[in-house]
This record gives structure tokens, sequence and C-alpha cells, in this order.
């Protein structure tokens, strides 16, 4: 290997491994966004709960906290999430509105996990909730956009919860958060209801370490391999 070719090469392998260690940097400091955002959720889900009222003012600060809401839920304009799997079992999720007040405003509540063999069609019969409930659960935010309605047999599903999108087809005010309502042995077993996802670190430490030892590997290579005359 002539010395041109050999300082070539040592260039491309020590600006890969600079390459490497940047991203290693962007994953560690992923991983302090994500461990300072985990402080936020975790005090906010140990307040104490808030009683969503039809007129309680600012309702989008409340992500994360928990909350109870009395009402009555409106099943003529039940959601359906589609594309849902538990435990391998392919699903929606079912979504109702509660009415706070008899003509609004209204709080979505996602009320759990049904089956459904295509991830898409599911009867729903049997699962109502009918009369006065009340709801303990976490609020949440809702995306705003991406909903992607799709109606096919008459029913419609949606991917996720679109706000804007929902607001426009409901005959009544929607609050900007939902409730994931929380699992009670005393609420009917279908919908199941599902627990929050626990909160971790996510992969971001691994793949620093990765990154790292990518860097490493390559300035080890350059120097040990490439260098040697």
């Amino acid at each position: 290997m002539s010395p041109t070719v050999r300082r070539l090469i040592m260039g491309l392998l020590l600006l890969a491994a600079v390459g490497f260690a940047r991203l290693g940097v962007w994953q560690l400091g992923r991983l302090h966004e994500r461990r300072a955002a985990n402080v936020v959720t975790l005090a906010a889900r140990n307040a104490p709960p808030v009683t969503l009222t039809p007129g309680l003012p600012r309702t989008d600060t409340l992500s994360q906290r928990r909350v109870v809401a009395r009402g009555r839920y409106d099943p003529v304009n039940e959601i359906v999430l589609r594309g849902d799997v538990f435990q391998g079992v392919p699903g929606v999720r079912i979504v109702t509105p509660l009415l706070l007040d008899r003509n609004g405003p209204a709080v979505l509540v996602e009320r759990g996990f049904l089956p459904a063999p295509d991830a898409v069609t599911v009867d729903a019969r049997g699962s109502e909730e009918p009369g006065a409930v009340t709801v303990r659960g976490v609020a949440l935010p809702m995306s705003a956009g991406g909903g992607e309605a799709i109606e096919r047999g008459g029913a419609t599903t949606w991917r996720r919860l679109d706000l804007p999108a929902l607001r426009a087809r409901l005959p009544y005010e929607l609050l900007p958060i939902y409730i994931k309502q929380s699992p009670d042995s005393a609420l009917p077993r279908f919908p199941r209801r599902m627990e929050l996802p626990s909160m971790d670190e996510g992969p971001h430490l691994a793949y620093a370490v990765q990154w790292f030892l990518f860097a490493a590997l390559a300035v080890g290579f350059a120097v040990l391999v490439v260098g040697r005359k």
C-alpha cells in the first residue's frame, strides 16, 4: 500500500471516528432529555388528582396529571383506533366521548382494548356503559394531525386521536386532552383497560456506548493496521 493511499484511508477512518463520537454525544444528550422529562412526568402523576368540570380553565396544562371526570358517555360518536396489539393479539382501542354536561363539553376517554382479527373491524356491542359514570385515569395530550380516518363497511376507524379533525366532527366542545382510564376490578372486563407504559430511560445509553465503541474501533484500525508500515 502506497503512503498516499495509507494516509487517505487513515483520514477517512479518523473522520468516521469523529462522526461516530458525535453520534454518541448526541445520544447522551437524548438520555439527559429523557431523564428530565421523566422527572416532570413523575411529579405530575404524583400530584393530587384534578376533577374535570365544564368550566375548568387551561385543561391543556393537565398532561400526565391524574384526573377524575363525571358524566355520561356518548356511544353514538365512539371512536375506534385501529392497528393495536396486546400480548400478540390484534385489536383496536375504544375511545368514547364523556359529556361533562348535557350539551358538553366532552372529554375523550380511552376505555381500553378490544380484540379484532384484522385490527380494524370490531363489534363493540356489549361494551356500552350507560348512565352516569365516574372515570379515573391520566390525562394525555392529543396530536394535531395524522389521524387518517378511514371508512369501511359504514364504520370509521382512526390511526390516532386527531384533535382538529375530531373537533370538526363532534357536535360539542372537545377538551384538548383525553383520559387513559386506569384499570379497576369494578369496571366491565371489556374493553380491557391498559396500564400506562412504564417510564424508563430508553435505549439512548446503549446507543451511546455503541457509537463510542465504533469510534474507538475506527481509530484503532487506523493506527494499528493502516498506519503500520
